[in-house]
């Protein structure tokens, strides 16, 4: 079993790994802990249709296998929903997102923030920091404590950079960044934004935004990705993929980053991907604190 007590970043993936015997939450919980990783990040991506009796086994689960969890709230949810019902439908999604994954131990819920609607970016930002400050208040009314983590996406038309997505960790209590590597990549659409400076320069933004104590409590989403000059086009497996994820380690370990990372490659691959992370920000780790093994040095 691996132990290095400078290790700070929990690797696991996003949706049940496929390799799970059977089916339900608490057995995915279960066979990443067999798996050697530390996280699942539950995608309720379509809909929030669970008891709180499941819940309550998924929170039981998770304790008892050392696994932390992250929820992926539906991809239908838009801070700049252009009408009323619109908008009601997005906040009950994140909402119940929230409720229900605080009940089955999540601490982070994760969305995609919405669309800029070809409004001014200055004017969407408003909108949605508005719309958190009111549905964080309804959650801290509530007793509901987890964190909401709007997520930086991979189309230049849509709302979340990364600057926006760290000033609304900045200016509204109760949110924190969840930062998808990958898309940060994709939304160039040029197949810049991956190199060690570019990595390190995001970092550093975090930390001058959020304080030291920001890199302390980061989320990722980290896979290959193909894109075009729009952006995103759908998510790779590593070996398929242009993006420099040693580089990125490098920039973590660095950093002295902690986070959960879930990885979100398509299946089959999610979980050799997430092991390959996994076993790479090790062996970088052991290099930077003279800990390697013979052999693995460079």
């Amino acid at each position: 079993m691996y132990e290095n007590k400078h290790e700070t970043i929990r690797f696991g993936t996003v949706g049940s790994p496929q390799s799970t015997p059977t089916s339900g939450t608490p057995a995915a919980i279960a066979h990443i802990r067999q798996l050697g990783l530390d996280h699942l990040e539950i995608a309720w991506v379509q809909s929030v249709r669970v008891s709180d009796e499941t819940c309550a086994e998924i929170k039981a689960a998770a304790k008892t296998h050392n696994v932390t969890l992250s929820i992926h709230a539906p991809y239908y949810i838009n801070l700049n929903s252009q009408t009323a019902e619109l908008m009601a439908k997005s906040d009950e999604r994140l909402l119940m997102a929230a409720r229900k994954g605080y009940l089955a131990g999540a601490k982070d819920i994760i969305f995609h923030p919405g669309s800029y609607h070809s409004q001014p970016p200055e004017q969407v930002y408003e909108r949605a920091k508005q719309k958190l400050l009111e549905i964080t208040g309804i959650l801290k009314e509530e007793g509901v404590k987890v964190t909401l983590r709007p997520e930086t996406m991979g189309k230049s038309a849509m709302f979340g950079n990364l600057e926006e997505v760290v000033e609304l960790s900045r200016e509204v209590p109760g949110v924190k960044p969840a930062i998808d590597w990958a898309h940060l990549h994709a939304r160039t659409g040029n197949g810049s934004f991956n190199s060690y400076d570019e990595f390190a320069a995001a970092l550093k933004l975090v930390q001058d935004r959020l304080g030291k104590d920001g890199l302390k409590t980061l989320h990722f989403h980290i896979s290959g990705i193909a894109y075009t000059p729009k952006g995103e086009k759908e998510h790779l497996p590593l070996n398929e993929a242009d993006i420099r994820y040693r580089e990125l380690l490098q920039a973590f370990v660095d950093f002295g980053v902690k986070a959960t990372a879930p990885i979100e490659a398509p299946e089959p691959f999610h979980v050799s991907d997430a092991l390959t992370f996994q076993a790479t920000y090790r062996r970088l780790l052991d290099l930077k604190h003279g800990t390697a093994k013979h052999g693995d040095e460079e």
